[in-house]
This record gives C-alpha cells, sequence and structure tokens, in this order.
C-alpha cells in the first residue's frame, strides 16, 4: 500500500524510538513503519523460536456500543457475532452489498452492548465510515484508533515474557479470548490473538504509555532473547502460516468462498450486508478458488506473477516469497476450482521464465498446539 508521496506520513507513539534504534522505515498504507530492524530473516526466525516484539499501533480500533450494538456488528460482518461471550474475539469480514471485503477484522466482544473492532491500518477510516453508513440501528459507533497504542508480543516464550510485568495470569487466556490487566503498571486490553501463527499476545493502551511498555518489554525480554521486529518479517510470517492479507488475497472483488473463508461466513444468521449474494454464488458456485503454492526451484512468485497450466494463464500469485523457517518458495494464487487438489502442478511466469510449482496445502506452517 502507498499514499502520495506529498501526504505526511502518519506516526505511532513509538515512531521516534523506531528510529533511533535505527530500523529502516517505510510508507506502509499511509504510516511511517519500521519494516526491519536488524533483518527479516533473523527477525522472522526470532518469532518462531522465541519471542518478538512489534509495533503495530498503526491498526485501527472501531468501537461499537449501545443496545443495539450487536445489530450494527451482525449487519455489516459475516461471522456471527451472537455466538461469543464477554471476553472472546473472532476473525470476521467486512462486507460490501456484493458478498465482498471492505475489510478483514477482529471482532472483541466486551459485553452485550460494547464491541471493539480491529481493522487494517490503511483501510480504518473507510471501515469507519462504511459502518457509520449501515448505522440503522442507532448504535455509537467511535472511530477510537487515536486513543490505542497496540504492540504484539509473538513467539513461544511470549507467555514467560508478558507474564513477567503483569499480575494477570496469562496461562488461562485460551486462543482468541481477552481479558484487562496492568502490564508494568499501565491498564491493557490483553488478548491472546496474534496474525504470526505463533503463540502471542496483543495488547492494546492509550497511547502515552508506549515508549515505557516497549521499553520493560524489550528489557524483561533481553534473557528469553527477544527481537524487535517489523512488518517484513510480520508479512513473512503469516504467508508461512497461512494468512491472507488484505489487499492481496482479499479485496473488494473477492468474496469468502473463493478465498477459502467460508468459515467466517454465517449465511445462516440473520441477513447481513452481502448475504443475498454469497447464497447466489454458493448455489452456483465459484469459478476461482485461492490456493497455496510452493515453487519446484530457486525461483520466487511475487504478486501479480501469472499461473499457468499447460500452456494457459489462469490465475495470478496474489502474494509470494521464501518461507524463512520452511527454507522453501511459497505463495497464494487464484486459479480455476478443477486445479485445486494438492500436488496438482503449474508453471509460474517469472520474467519470461516458466517456473514450476505445485498446489500444497495450506497452513504452510503449522505450530504446536499448546499443551
Amino acid at each position: 500500500m502507498s499514499t502520495p508521496a506529498t501526504a505526511e506520513l502518519r506516526k505511532t507513539a513509538l515512531n521516534s524510538l523506531h528510529r533511533r534504534m535505527g530500523a529502516k522505515m517505510v510508507n506502509f498504507g499511509g504510516w511511517d513503519m519500521p519494516v526491519e530492524y536488524t533483518g527479516i530473516l533473523a527477525e522472522h526466525e526470532a518469532v518462531r523460536t522465541r519471542v518478538g516484539l512489534f509495533d503495530v499501533s498503526h491498526m485501527g480500533e472501531i468501537e461499537v456500543r449501545g443496545p443495539h450494538a450487536l445489530q450494527l456488528v451482525q449487519h455489516v460482518t459475516s461471522n456471527d457475532a451472537a455466538r461469543l461471550s464477554n471476553g472472546q474475539a473472532h476473525y470476521s469480514g467486512l462486507m460490501t452489498p456484493k458478498g465482498t471485503f471492505v475489510d478483514d477484522l477482529l471482532v472483541h466482544k466486551i459485553s452485550d452492548t460494547n464491541y471493539f473492532l480491529c481493522v487494517n491500518a490503511g483501510n480504518q477510516d473507510r471501515d469507519y465510515a462504511h459502518i457509520v453508513d449501515h448505522n440503522k440501528f442507532g448504535a455509537e459507533v467511535e472511530n477510537a484508533g487515536p486513543r490505542y497504542s497496540q504492540i504484539a508480543i509473538q513467539g513461544p516464550r511470549a507467555l514467560e515474557l508478558l507474564q513477567k510485568l503483569t499480575k494477570t495470569p496469562l496461562a488461562p487466556i485460551k486462543y482468541y479470548w481477552f481479558t484487562f490487566g496492568e502490564v508494568n503498571g499501565f491498564e491493557c486490553l490483553i488478548a491472546r490473538t496474534g496474525y504470526t501463527g505463533e503463540d502471542g499476545f496483543e495488547i492494546y493502551f492509550p497511547p502515552q504509555h508506549s515508549e515505557k511498555l516497549w521499553n520493560a518489554l524489550m528489557e524483561a525480554g533481553k534473557p528469553l532473547g527477544v527481537q524487535a521486529c517489523g512488518l517484513g518479517a510480520r508479512n513473512t510470517l503469516r504467508l508461512e502460516a497461512g494468512m491472507a492479507l488484505y489487499g492481496h488475497e482479499i479485496d473488494e472483488t473477492t468474496t469468502p468462498w473463493e478465498a477459502n473463508l467460508a468459515w467466517i461466513c454465517k449465511v445462516e444468521k440473520a441477513d447481513f450486508l452481502g448475504r443475498d449474494a454469497l447464497v447466489k454464488q454458493k448455489e452456483k458456485g465459484i469459478e476461482r478458488t485461492l490456493v497455496g503454492f510452493q515453487m519446484d526451484s530457486r525461483l520466487i512468485a511475487r504478486d501479480g506473477y501469472a499461473v499457468v497450466h499447460k500452456e494457459r494463464e489462469v490465475g495470478s500469485v496474489t502474494s509470494g516469497g521464501p518461507a524463512p523457517h520452511l527454507k522453501k518458495n511459497i505463495g497464494f494464487a487464484y486459479v480455476p476450482p478443477s486445479l485445486k487438489a494438492p500436488g496438482t502442478l503449474l508453471d509460474i511466469s517469472i520474467r519470461g521464465q516458466r517456473a514450476p510449482a505445485r498446489i500444497v496445502p495450506v497452513p504452510f506452517y503449522k505450530r504446536a498446539k499448546i499443551v
């Protein structure tokens, strides 16, 4: 994502700290963000084997409150928020009337009258406007991003690190559940969620505490080998874990059926934006589907490269790159459903060369279950 060069980049409360740490900064969706500190490969491996810290304060937060909060959340999203208990979160889609994605998001249920939505950085203002436009229920909607910073603590030793700074018992918090508690003396929303394929937590708190919390986590994490990580490693980690990225695997042209996200599309719940279109598409059948592939050569497939099957162009790559932990080159692509079976042989057109690849099961990487 990029914004016009003349537009002023937005900054998180940790921006000057990143620069003091020597991070390489880039324009990401209109935000001046660290892409790497010591190198993407080292940061990726730190999260797979130890623990890494990410500043993800550029992500947007939207709060929906009031007696009709659930009705609004149900109307604009595809998953069934009525199934959530207090303190539980789920992954969902913010939908268009055509059944395609305005964005993907996490929905946290704080109470029957309070839902906390975490949305993508570059989409947050558009998401807020979309929700307000479809608020026929009288719910209160707040674009709450300026009130929050967010740090992600990810990796097999994430719990051990975060527990050093909070009296809130973390082990009982199940995956995709959250609670409130103090971290280093500051009140936080503590969620056991992440975008890396590892165990970990995402904590939300007022921006003025950002540097103190970041520094406390880095200091407490030294014996555990903690690593500051940028958005470069976050992208390779999510790709390896088989997670979709808005603007790549999903956008306003793709539906949950096509993107292998049927599990977040509950057409059996009450009516929601795009439901009719999705029911029709399910009855008719999809014409393309998202698959994972592995390169059978040393070449790397990049976003937008053509996918070829028996001399015919059949689709394109949505995300591609090295999987540092698996030491393979992998990617996602849309292809006709008839080609989705694992083992199907394809070619990726890379600068005029045909590079062999094969369909493989997704996720590419799956961590061991928490005991």
